[in-house]
């Protein structure tokens, strides 16, 4: 691939559409939020509105702006964001270090959007940005932001390597159709606040800090509709509870990664526009005796302090991000998800368990308010069933020997028994499995090559293949693990004791199957700072 010269750019940018009223309008319905500095309409949806704007390269008060093309779509950006998630940012960034053609066309990939973007300044009489200035999404060397290159690669075909790829694997995100209502762009388009309304999305930026990851989830949240949109959803495996279990302090090394992670969350929840954040912290935190430490972290980085909640809360939150889409008024018609629902959500250090029904999630997602239900009918207990808490007592050879399984097993079979003494868990008539360990054994018994969200969402998977899946993990050795293709590279090593959690819930419980959700805590804590805002 041949990268544009400066004449080519410049022609291609005169290409672009200039923005009409009613095109600002989706793009402020779309970003939750006015638009800033856009010059021009990059690329449009198959249903017609803008998914890509060609942004200035200085804002109207003169701050650098190095990002020329900018992904708007909500569902663009959440098809790309799941990827992100799955760990294919770092597996390109890999590749870019192995294969020489790869590394060259990425190269001029990055040297065409610094072309394009010094005509685009001259265009519009601006001061180009100097020579030393980022060009975007981590060009030339590595990958920083897939949503950057995607766009890159919509608003010029052919251009950029590595959206195409994450292009490729996006799917068509506009089949279900529009982002935005057209009714909204009218009303907008003919005065109306861009990107605002009485009952306009949110958006926010909420952060689980768990035992073994950190994730941020930012998203326009909507009580009055019903609907969380994804604008961008991160993981990173960063073990903060390593050795947790037996020194009752959180390591120096582990808190040193979280907080290096937190740093990048910190800039993507600036550069998206979130108006609030709230990050919530679970059992690595609760059990440390120097969790100031992390607290006083975070409270820099971010300007807020975690919520080291207890488990119960824990448990609230993920019921909710499990089941509101299933009771909102956003829900789709037809749902199959029968309450009373059993939520369980396996961690790095404790499981949730959670007993509920549909008035318990609609509480928090706006439909029941109306009604005054505030989710009071919720039964939840929290037990240290972990994954890594189980890896590091019990399961130390590799594979497993038998007796330490064993062990393992009579540990989780003793929490099951508090539960079910606990909460009325024989009232549910759906078992809803959260978190990692749960959707990756989702993954395998689906037989899929490559971590797909959209394919493990909502998929159901009988007991059977959960035990099948949960024999196999406990046979193999590291590298047979580390194989699987749907297996993320920080769950290597703990999956084997997630699974067993799995497979001794349905069978203590008596449950024939369960539903994976990829919506959880995240979820719930971005529903609970719309609900703290209503």
């Amino acid at each position: 691939m041949t990268a544009p010269g400066p004449s080519q750019a410049s022609q291609a940018s005169q290409a672009f559409a200039a923005p009409s009223r009613r095109d600002l309008a989706a793009v402020g319905r779309q970003l939750g939020r006015p638009p800033r500095g856009v010059t021009a309409i990059a690329r449009r949806c198959p249903c017609g509105l803008p998914d890509v704007v060609e942004t200035a390269p200085r804002l109207p008060d003169g701050t650098p702006f190095p990002t020329l093309y900018y992904l708007t779509c909500p569902k663009a950006a959440a098809a790309v964001s799941r990827q992100e998630a799955a760990g294919v940012m770092r597996a390109m960034t890999a590749r870019l270090a192995t294969d020489p053609a790869l590394r060259q066309d990425y190269l001029a990939a990055h040297e065409d959007y610094l072309a394009r973007r010094d005509a685009a300044a001259r265009e519009a009489g601006l001061e180009p940005l100097p020579a030393t200035a980022v060009s975007a999404g981590g060009m030339p060397d590595r990958v920083k932001c897939l949503h950057a290159l995607v766009a890159h690669e919509l608003a010029v075909p052919g251009s950029n390597p590595l959206g195409r790829e994450a292009l490729r694997a996006a799917g068509e995100w506009w089949a279900g159709g529009p982002c935005v209502s057209g009714d909204d762009l009218t009303s907008a388009a003919a005065g109306g606040a861009v990107g605002g309304s009485a009952d306009r999305a949110r958006r926010v930026a909420a952060i689980d800090c768990g035992t073994n990851s950190l994730r941020l989830l930012i998203a326009d949240v909507s009580l009055a509709r019903g609907e969380l949109t994804d604008v961008q959803r991160r993981m990173e495996i960063v073990r903060l509870g390593q050795g947790v279990d037996a020194t009752g302090r959180l390591a120096p090394v582990a808190l040193a990664r979280t907080l290096g992670v937190l740093r990048q969350y910190g800039q993507s929840i600036s550069q998206a526009g979130a108006t609030a954040v709230r990050m919530v912290a679970t059992s690595a935190t609760r059990d440390a005796s120097n969790a100031a430490e992390f607290v006083r972290g975070v409270v820099d980085i971010l300007g807020v302090p975690p919520e080291v909640i207890t488990g119960a809360e824990e448990a609230w939150l993920s019921f909710t991000g499990a089941t509101a889409e299933a009771v909102g008024p956003g829900a789709a018609t037809g749902d199959t998800l029968q309450p009373p629902y059993l939520v369980v959500d396996i961690g790095g250090g404790s499981t949730e368990f959670v007993v509920g029904g549909a008035g318990d999630a609609a509480a928090m997602s706006g439909a029941a308010s109306a009604a005054g239900q505030d989710g009071a009918g919720l039964r939840a207990i929290s037990v240290d069933i972990g994954c890594v808490r189980l890896t590091e007592r019990y399961l130390h050879d590799d594979p497993p020997t038998p007796d330490q399984v064993a062990a393992a097993t009579a540990d989780i079979d003793a929490a099951i028994s508090r539960v079910a003494g606990a909460v009325p868990v024989t009232a549910a008539r759906t078992l809803v499995g959260l978190a990692g360990s749960v959707t990756t054994v989702t993954a395998i018994a689906l037989g899929l090559t490559r971590y797909e969200s959209s394919r493990i969402h909502h998929a159901r998977i009988s007991a059977d293949q959960v035990h099948a899946v949960t024999r196999s993990l406990l046979s193999q050795t590291r590298e047979q693990r580390a194989a699987i293709g749907p297996m993320h590279p920080g769950r290597v090593d703990v999956i084997a004791a997630g699974a067993l959690v799995l497979d001794r819930v349905l069978t203590r419980l008596g449950f024939t199957e369960v539903v994976a959700s990829e919506h959880d805590i995240l979820d719930g804590i971005a529903w609970s700072i719309a609900a703290d805002d209503r």
